[in-house]
């Protein structure tokens, strides 16, 4: 088992090391698993939020409970059309705004 050495790293170089530069293969399969896990948590906390269950959320967007219940297991992406219409269905409005770089 690895324990934690306390010391500070650069989370980028942890990537890098583990998975690759940018651009790569494995890098770019990490970071679409890492979008689909954060994605489904941020939709399952909202749903959490307004306090519906999957099924309630689920006849809101004309779905079955099966197909939200994979979306916040992070085993299926939903599409850009059906993400914005569970923010809907659950009371949020999705906002984009620039990134600083």
């Amino acid at each position: 088992m690895q324990t934690n050495d306390h010391k500070i790293r650069n989370y980028s170089d942890v990537l890098t090391a583990q998975y690759g530069a940018h651009g790569t293969p494995e890098r770019s399969k990490f970071d679409e698993e890492a979008y689909a896990f954060y994605s489904a948590q941020v939709l399952l906390d909202a749903r959490k939020n307004a306090k519906i269950t999957q099924s309630e959320l689920a006849e809101r967007i004309g779905a079955d409970k099966s197909y939200i219940s994979r979306i916040e297991k992070g085993a299926t992406v939903p599409s850009v059309a059906t993400f914005y219409r569970i923010a809907s269905a659950l009371g949020y409005a999705v906002e984009l705004t620039p990134c600083s770089a």
